[in-house]
């Protein structure tokens, strides 16, 4: 007789969680003993591995406050629909990822309603980084939490919140198709163009506030550098808008949305311009010198020196423990200042040389050892599946 599948619940709400969220369901696949099935709230990549999402995955991909606010019924009505469907589903597990501006309400209405089913938060808020008290609010609603980057299992059970493990990045699993191949990026002194990556967020509030700021800084890059080359990738749900807002550019970008694509101009890239993200980390492990770039909602700008507590936004930087990638954010993010940055990158400067010595030992800083990042999340998330409701019963929290 073929046993029962596990049920797993997975939630992501933006691109980023979507390729998490499909890189898990993969080795969730690969480990299993058992049939596995797989509900919840996802994008392309989880809807290829067999995810039928509860309704699109971009009615969540809101960012800063002023986008938030207007669409918060939609938002709060989207939470109830996933608490309801985790009590008709109930699953095994439910795995929230990132997008903790959802997740986090939909996991207390979880533990309220069902508090034998164990929760998983893969991508915790970043509590080490601003409002340090939502760890200890985690605390209650959620079992275990998966870290991408190495110094946040410390900060979140110092801050009072859940156990948490360190699992790596998965960008990890990227190196070889981001780091070049010999010859593959040429030499400055090698008489050829400049190239320049330009990466302006995957989500639309970061298209909207910062393409034209890069589209002028790109402008003044050209007046300083000869033969200059921009490749701008993006995702194919915001080619439209880029390509509208780039066409008034003075130098026009080859724009790139296919996987293989993107990997190839970071391999032959010779300095980036790019929003702050995890686009910082896929640069840094590519061996990219940047300049990064954030510009905050109203709301945001008002909120943030009360709620930031990092020295930096960038988190290479935090990876490496220390500033070497500079960053502009809000008003200092402007198209004189980001075009200096970028002009020197562009050059063998010291702020060059710095950024590329500092780059090399990066995928050391981000491994967790042996083992993929996400079989090791899976490998976590499996333990729960099989013994988890017990172990929710046992706790008695």
């Amino acid at each position: 007789m073929t046993p029962a599948a596990r049920r797993i619940f997975i939630v992501a709400g933006e691109e980023s969680g979507d390729r998490l969220g499909a890189s898990l369901m993969d080795a969730l696949i690969k480990r299993a003993s058992g049939p596995l099935s797989f509900h919840g709230v996802g994008g392309r990549g989880m809807a290829a591995r067999g995810l039928v999402s509860l309704f699109p995955m971009e009615d969540l991909a809101l960012h800063g406050l002023l986008q938030v606010v207007p669409h918060l019924p939609r938002v709060f009505a989207r939470g109830r629909q996933v608490a309801r469907a985790v009590g008709e589903v109930n699953p095994h597990v439910v795995v929230l990822i990132d997008s903790p501006g959802f997740n986090m309400p939909v996991a207390r209405s979880v533990r309220r309603a069902h508090p034998d089913i164990p929760v998983i938060d893969y991508v915790p808020p970043m509590v080490w980084g601003y409002a340090p008290w939502r760890a200890r609010r985690m605390r209650p609603n959620v079992d275990q939490v998966l870290t991408l980057l190495p110094f946040e299992p410390d900060a979140v059970e110092r801050l009072g919140g859940p156990p948490a493990r360190y699992v790596g990045h998965p960008v990890l699993t990227d190196v070889v198709r981001l780091r070049p191949a010999p010859g593959e990026r040429a030499p400055l002194d090698v008489d050829g163009p400049r190239r320049l990556l330009v990466l302006p967020g995957s989500r639309r509030s970061e298209i909207d506030r910062l393409l034209p700021v890069f589209g002028a800084t790109v402008a003044l890059i050209g007046e300083g550098v000869e033969r200059l080359e921009v490749v701008l990738p993006t995702l194919p749900y915001l080619l439209e808008a880029v390509e509208r807002e780039v066409a008034r550019w003075a130098i026009q970008p080859r724009i790139v949305t296919a996987d293989e694509d993107k990997y190839a101009a970071f391999r032959s890239a010779h300095a980036a311009l790019a929003a702050s993200g995890t686009v910082s980390v896929e640069l840094a492990l590519a061996g990219v010198p940047m300049a990064i770039a954030y510009r905050l909602d109203p709301l945001m700008r008002l909120a943030k020196p009360f709620l930031y507590r990092q020295s930096s936004i960038v988190l290479a930087n935090l990876i490496i423990g220390e500033n070497i990638v500079p960053e502009f954010v809000d008003r200092r993010a402007s198209p004189a200042t980001l075009a200096d940055a970028v002009v020197a990158l562009l050059n063998d400067t010291p702020e060059r040389r710095a950024q590329l010595a500092t780059l090399e030992n990066f995928p050391e800083r981000l491994s967790a050892g042996e083992g993929d990042p996400s079989d090791l999340a899976a490998a976590e998330v499996l333990a729960w599946v099989e013994g988890g409701r017990q172990r929710r019963l046992e706790s008695g929290t």
